[in-house]
């Protein structure tokens, strides 16, 4: 576009903003076949879908925003090294969900900031990434287990002859179908023990 209208020295539109469309088009497209779909699917917790959405959206437009200013590789470490600090104040982040939301924020810097990539190329990498996810998701990753790690004062059902009693108990407790037990750090002083449980998540009730 030779000449580009403008109103107060701003443009109100040039060819960046076409630009913008098909590129937030390609992330937003592969973002949802990522997210709700594969991850949804498997584990369907509103509350993370709706952080991923955004962060994601939120991360493209920053991207696209501040490559105009020509900051160059600096800034998309920079980036990354703000959404590195973010913790969630209530519930710790799960790996796996740790794992989606830094691939949301690398796809979106990616279709962002691919200013001398050809489309094919964009395509190819936003493809590969969503091929991966769903082959591990549904073919490597079948099993959907949980762990936690819960203090148990009831010393005396660690012992090895009494592992059943103690999954018992352990189920009756938690309410959960509880798949193997493993006894870790025992104070004998306060009587308690460390166990970590590990159970195939009711995802009906997240």
């Amino acid at each position: 576009m030779d000449q580009e209208l403008s109103f107060f020295g701003m443009d109100l539109v040039n060819e960046d903003f076409w630009k913008l469309i098909v590129k937030f088009a390609i992330n937003f497209f592969f973002l949802t076949v990522i997210v709700r779909y594969v991850y949804y699917k498997k584990t369907p917790r509103k509350s993370y879908l709706f952080t991923f959405y955004m962060i994601s959206i939120i991360s493209f437009f920053i991207c696209f925003a501040l490559k105009k200013f020509e900051m160059g590789v600096g800034m998309g470490l920079g980036l990354f090294a703000i959404f590195g600090i973010i913790r969630y104040r209530t519930n710790p982040m799960r790996i796996r969900e740790m794992t989606y939301l830094f691939l949301v924020i690398g796809l979106a810097v990616v279709n962002a900031l691919s200013g001398k990539l050809s489309y094919t190329e964009l395509l190819f990498i936003n493809l590969t990434v969503w091929i991966v996810v769903y082959l591990m998701e549904n073919w490597l990753l079948q099993s959907n287990e949980e762990d936690k790690t819960i203090i148990y004062e009831k010393i005396e059902n660690i012992k090895p002859s009494r592992y059943e009693e103690l999954l018992a108990d352990l189920e009756d407790r938690t309410g959960l179908k509880i798949n193997r037990a493993v006894v870790g750090k025992v104070d004998f002083l306060k009587d308690t023990a460390e166990i970590k449980i590990y159970y195939d998540e009711d995802l009906e009730n997240n």
